[in-house]
């Protein structure tokens, strides 16, 4: 065991967790994933319930996706230009409100859209100040060991979601599972509020919309000109194409003679293949070794769905989509590097700018995958995704921190 922890850097999941502030932004963030995958179904199965339209479900699905987008542009600077435990605690208290709002007997569908966009767009401030948070209390390996924990756990709850999460809301019923969704938020404001400690913001408060225009437009130029943050950011977004098969999952299961438990092992698979990367690859390997493999891994986890063109069966494609998430473990290089990089008085802005961009790129090629497996086997459909992202991984210029 002494060889494995010299090797990974000196740091262990004990150290992290020894510290109380980690312990409460990472419990905070659990409880907001739990009651979020309840509601997301919730609300979906309340909307097909209503309308028995397959297209408005998947809008109130997409409503809880977009949204991202639009957060992490226009709000995340927030987290900069006000204290972030505060601006933590208020995306909380709004989105329980908003919640609890949703369980108003019958709501018009639109409504309901409405109240779950804004809710899912307040979670792109909310992630941005605690990623501001994370920086301050985790230094050094520190961070990119907490990276690991939050993306691990992370998975690991989308394991468990995917799993169970319809099955759950069909026996707590909709407006209960809305509740449980409030009461999360509820326990987050407060679990925040109590541990974290109250710090100042990274700059003063916007005098107008002018200013906070300018932060975008700041935040918008650091990111893409600075190649300590563009060279993680765009390795990032390499997530589209291989997170593709989720958005084609009941399509692929029914190519491999599947149903509904199959879908749920398609989506379970890369999550769970990711959760097992991430903890091996911070314990194993040395930060600096980390940077030089963040290029090849995400080439990696892209370019092993080429492996679909042979039409796999069930236990092969099961096996490629778990390689995939494995390689995955790349973003945790990716995401220590942009924030160790990023100013930190525009740490929250430039953090929210790459999950915008994550997001909406992640809802673009799925939403291509859907309309080319009209046409094209969904097996066909994952191979081309992936060669497309490994060819646009290695046209992705290196940063001098990557290279050395």
């Amino acid at each position: 065991m002494a060889a494995v922890h010299d090797v990974g850097g000196g740091e262990t999941f004990r150290d992290v967790f020894g510290i109380a502030e980690f312990r409460a932004l990472w419990t905070a963030q659990m409880l907001s994933i739990v009651g979020d995958q309840l509601a997301r179904v919730a609300l979906t199965l309340l909307v097909y319930d209503r309308t028995r339209s397959a297209l408005l479900a998947a809008i109130t699905f997409a409503a809880s996706v977009v949204p991202l987008f639009l957060g992490g542009i226009v709000l995340a600077g927030l987290a900069d230009r006000f204290p972030r435990r505060r601006v933590m605690i208020t995306c909380d208290l709004a989105r329980l409100m908003l919640v609890v709002a949703m369980v108003v007997p019958r709501l018009p569908v639109a409504v309901l859209v409405v109240l779950l966009f804004t809710v899912t767009m307040l979670g792109a401030p909310f992630t941005s100040a605690r990623t501001g948070i994370y920086a301050d209390v985790l230094p050094g390996d520190r961070y990119a060991l907490g990276q690991a924990i939050t993306l691990t756990t992370y998975q690991l709850a989308q394991v468990v979601g995917f799993a169970a999460g319809g099955a759950l809301v069909a026996i707590v019923h909709v407006p209960n599972a809305l509740l449980a969704d409030a009461a999360t938020f509820a326990c987050s404001a407060l679990i925040t509020r109590i541990w974290v400690s109250a710090r100042p913001a990274a700059r003063g408060a916007p005098d107008g919309a002018t200013t906070h225009f300018a932060d975008i437009v700041t935040g918008v130029r650091l990111v893409f000109r600075v190649p300590g943050l563009r060279t993680p950011m765009l390795l990032g977004w390499l997530a589209a194409f291989y997170n593709a098969p989720e958005g084609i999952a009941a399509p692929l299961a029914g190519s491999l003679r599947g149903g509904t438990a199959t879908v749920g092992l398609i989506l379970a698979a890369g999550a769970l293949g990711a959760a097992v990367g991430g903890v091996a690859f911070t314990r194993l390997v040395t930060p600096s070794a980390r940077l030089r493999w963040m290029r090849p891994l995400a080439i990696a986890s892209c370019a092993v769905l080429a492996l679909f063109a042979l039409g796999p069966k069930l236990p092969l494609a099961l096996a490629v989509l778990f390689t995939s998430g494995v390689f995955d473990c790349f973003q945790v290089a990716a995401s220590t590097a942009f924030v160790g990089t990023a100013p930190p008085e525009h740490r929250s802005q430039v953090f929210g700018i790459a999950q915008a961009g994550m997001s909406l790129g992640q809802g673009a090629a799925m939403v291509l995958a859907g309309a080319a497996v009209l046409s094209h086997a969904p097996a066909t459909v994952i191979a081309a995704s992936g060669v497309i992202g490994a060819v646009a991984a290695t046209l992705i210029p290196a940063s001098r921190a990557a290279r050395d």
